[in-house]
């Protein structure tokens, strides 16, 4: 298994589809990796040479992307940023409920967790 930004990205997947397994680069930006580095996006990630891997490990880190903890601890920081300000997404956040305007009666249960049975509710 390779390791890029570590992490350890699968061998048997191309490699714009093994990139994504990093947090913080999606399908496109993979796509454009390879673009740029001139490799091919039909190769898989095993048959690349330490040279390759290493491009793209240098590409990672100049590039300007923001990946793995760094793009983390922004994602938390803004969160915690909404729920000092009290704001209403902020609100949302604290109580675990969706923060987007979805419909709570009937569904969000990622967000809310499993369904908590009401004592004495008669169907």
């Amino acid at each position: 298994m390779a390791r890029i930004a570590g992490v350890n990205v699968p061998d048997n997947k191309r490699i714009p589809i093994a990139l994504t397994y990093i947090h913080g680069i999606g399908r496109t930006t993979a796509f454009k990796i390879c673009e740029k580095l001139g490799i091919d996006v039909q190769q898989r990630m095993g048959q690349a040479d330490e040279d390759t891997l290493n491009q793209i490990r240098t590409e990672i880190e100049k590039g300007g992307y923001k990946i793995e903890g760094d793009l983390r601890r922004d994602i938390s920081m803004n969160i915690k940023r909404l729920m000092d300000m009290r704001c209403y997404r902020g609100l949302r956040h604290r109580s675990g409920l969706p923060v987007r305007g979805q419909r709570t009666i009937t569904n969000a249960r990622t967000r809310k967790g499993p369904a908590k049975p009401i004592a004495g509710k008669k169907k």
